[in-house]
Order: structure tokens, then sequence, then C-alpha cells
């Protein structure tokens, strides 16, 4: 069940971009509330925590409430859990995005974390495509397999139709490696989902739609 709440701000008339989402699978029970317009508040409880710290990072650096629940088969592996959490958030996010209208489009960030360096960069052209190129200097942070990190964002850009590029440029601490990537990604979503006043009521693409 999708629901896509749109209300109008009594102040400024603007269309409040927020979208609550519920899936339930056999593996996975997942509620997503998702607000684009608001100041990084959260409410994680996701079973996985170095998932929730991350996720954390998205919402602060991208200006995006965010509250994420999942009741996953963690007790077998934290593999479904991150890769639903990741599909959940991308069709709430395409439900809060709507028709892409006075949206910049486009957004990309670099972010540093002491040795380590990671750009990333995204277009809302409603044509799912990862690009992923992290090589993380170990395979797990804490009990945290760091490959479920690629498999979060690919369930991601599946399901929100995000054209995104990852890139992690240097670094040898795979929890610096990984939180950079999440950080410029939240930044770069929010660059994205930036209202153009100059836009307004236009779709930025030559087709008329995206």
């Amino acid at each position: 069940m999708v629901s896509c709440d749109v209300l109008i701000h009594p102040f400024c008339q603007l269309i409040m971009r927020q979208a609550t989402l519920t899936r339930n699978t056999a593996e996975t029970r997942i509620s997503v509330r998702i607000d684009l317009d608001g100041t990084g508040q959260i409410r994680l409880d996701t079973g996985v925590p170095f998932l929730d710290h991350m996720l954390d990072q998205v919402a602060r650096h991208g200006f995006i409430d965010l509250d994420v629940h999942c009741e996953g088969d963690i007790h077998i592996d934290d593999h479904h859990s991150v890769e639903d959490i990741g599909i959940a958030l991308g069709q709430a996010l395409a439900k809060a995005l709507g028709n892409k209208e006075g949206v910049r489009r486009y957004g990309h960030a670099y972010v540093p974390l002491d040795e380590s360096l990671s750009r990333v960069a995204l277009d809302l052209s409603g044509r799912p495509g990862l690009f992923y190129c992290v090589d993380f200097a170990r395979e797990r942070v804490g009990g945290f397999d760091v490959d479920l990190a690629r498999e979060f964002f690919q369930g991601l850009v599946n399901h929100a139709g995000l054209t995104l590029h990852v890139d992690n440029l240097r670094g040898d601490n795979a929890h610096h490696q990984c939180e950079t990537i999440f950080k410029a990604f939240g930044r770069a979503l929010r660059m994205a989902a930036e209202r153009d006043e100059r836009a307004a009521g236009v779709v930025p693409s030559t087709k008329g739609a995206l």
C-alpha cells in the first residue's frame, strides 16, 4: 500500500512534498515517511544500527525529514532488510517528487572525511541506473557487510528512477568511505530536488516529462 500526502502550506502555497509508504513481504515489514522540505529530523529503527547511522547522514545533510521502521529477518542476514529499505525509500522518494515540476533535476557533491573522499552525482531522470565504483578497505564495519551499501543504492535507484554515480576517490578506513558516500548522496539529492523559482511549473526536460 502506497499513499502520498499532498498538503498546501498556508503561508507559501507550495505543495508539501511528502510521502508515506508501507511495504510488507515474507522477509520484511517496512514503513517509511519522507519530507523533502524538512530540516533533517529523523526516527530510524531499521534493525541494522550501521544503516541507521548512514540514513541519519542522508537526512541531516539532505535536509530531509525521514522516518524508517523495519522488522526484518536479521536473524538470517541483514541483506533483505537493507535491500528492501532501499526499495521502499526509493518508492517513497518517487511519490514525494511527484511529476518533478520546478526541481533542479541534477545534483552532485564531494564529501571528505579525514583520509576518505567520495563523489556522488545524480539525475532525477526517471531512468534507473547505478554506476558504483567503491573499493572498500575491509569487508565489514562492525557487523555490517559493506557489500550491502551497493544493494541499498541499487534498490533505491530502481524504484526512485534515479541515475546515480557513486565514486569513492580515496580512503583506507571503510567506515569513513561509507560515511562519505551517504553524506554525499544526501547533499546531491538535496541539490537535485531543490525547487528552482525560475522553473516554477516547468519539468526540466526537453521531453516535458521525467
